[in-house]
């Protein structure tokens, strides 16, 4: 499990990718496509045609973090966007990460008062 710091932004960068981008393909796709900078400490999640892995880019005052994440069975929830930008709470980038659809999580139990 990624924990990024209090404060850190994390943005899904909608549409496909190339995956076969390393460092410098993603963070130019940052700089243009979604007008960012790679470097400022934020959170960027990408992904492929197929949709079965993501890749993150994270910019940590340490260096460049490049981190790959593939899905035995299923999909990564995405939105249908062309292009743009999502911005994610570290809770619905765990879910992400996990495979589960971070739009709409449902609780699987009512919660009661005591």
């Amino acid at each position: 499990m990624i924990q990024v710091p209090v404060g850190t932004r994390i943005w899904l960068v909608a549409g496909l990718t190339d995956m076969r981008c390393g460092f410098q393909g993603l963070s130019a796709k940052v700089q243009t496509a979604i007008e960012e900078n790679p470097l400022g400490g934020n959170v960027f999640i990408f992904r492929g045609r197929r949709g079965d892995l993501v890749k993150v880019l994270w910019a940590t005052e340490d260096g460049l973090w490049l981190l790959a994440r593939r899905l035995e069975r299923g999909r990564f929830v995405w939105p249908q966007a062309d292009g743009g930008k999502v911005h994610l709470t570290a809770a619905q980038l765990s879910m992400l990460l996990e495979g589960i659809d971070w739009r709409q999580p449902r609780r699987t139990a009512t919660l009661s008062m005591l």
